[in-house]
């Protein structure tokens, strides 16, 4: 699959300078990461077709679900939009080279370099909060839908409208105005800005009401099974760490937040909303 070379305008400028100066290849192993984490592979797992499946990773990071998913059995093809990104998910796949990832690309969601049906599956676990602009959305979820088999799944995820006025109760942001003003805005119409910079207050990014997601799937002429909260309200806990580190309290904090995953009145509070939707004939 070939590499774009107008790579570096798939991002608005100050979301490249973010993941360029992030550590996203680590931010799904420490703190609630790690809910984060397992809970987008249960919820995969759960829906999933068995391998030797065809998976397109759209926005698939630095690989950790890719190399994951590969390590299955899984024909698993990468696209993101962050030449870093996927240079780190090339050397996590050569670091397991019975299994490793089909093909690695830097692309646009919105654009993909894929033939209509080859793919059983497609992942949009990031593309959707980092395309600010309706229309991209829906274009993406379109073409997502383009490369899909008929009744092939698609796993949407969107940042809750929520996230960051939730965030500042919990961290004390909301004591800075800079960030009181971010979340003002957030709540206004869902366009997360930070024009600090501040690298906790996450960069340029599209922030979903549950429902929101859910009609912007359907748009995109998929049927939404489900829309699902992938940490629910577990994230906010003081003492996340303390939780997460003892076996006995991780396991009553994902019995919680597993029954509660679906309930309309959880949904906003979870950071990060998935929609499981399918491609039907």
């Amino acid at each position: 699959m070939a590499q774009r070379s107008d790579s570096a305008s798939l991002l608005p400028a100050e979301a490249a300078a973010h993941y360029a100066a992030a550590n996203e290849r680590d931010r799904l192993s420490r703190g609630s990461g790690r809910l984060e984490r397992l809970r987008t592979q249960e919820i995969l797992q759960r829906y999933l077709p068995p391998p030797p499946a065809v998976i397109a990773d759209v926005g698939g990071g630095t690989g950790l679900y890719a190399c994951w998913l590969a390590g299955q059995g899984y024909e698993v093809h990468l696209i993101d939009a962050v030449p870093l990104h996927v240079a780190q998910a090339q050397e996590a796949s050569r670091a397991q080279p019975e299994r490793p990832i089909a093909s690695v690309s830097v692309g646009d969601a919105r654009r993909l370099d894929l033939s209509d049906g080859t793919a059983d599956a497609v992942l949009l676990l990031g593309p959707l909060y980092h395309l600010t602009d309706r229309q991209d959305r829906l274009a993406a979820l379109r073409e997502g839908r383009r490369i899909l088999r008929p009744d092939g799944i698609l796993f949407a995820v969107g940042i809750s409208r929520f996230a960051s006025a939730l965030d500042g109760l919990k961290s004390g942001f909301l004591d800075d105005s800079d960030f009181g003003r971010i979340v003002e805005r957030d709540l206004a119409d869902g366009q997360h800005r930070n024009p600090t910079n501040h690298p906790w207050y996450f960069t340029t990014a599209f922030f979903h009401h549950p429902e929101e997601l859910r009609r912007e799937v359907a748009e995109a002429d998929l049927d939404c099974e489900t829309l699902l909260a992938i940490e629910g309200p577990a994230w906010l806990l003081q003492d996340f760490d303390a939780h997460w580190d003892s076996p006995d309290r991780r396991a009553r904090l994902l019995q919680v937040v597993r029954r509660m995953e679906a309930e309309p009145s959880v949904l906003g509070v979870s950071a990060h909303l998935l929609a499981v939707a399918w491609k039907r004939p």
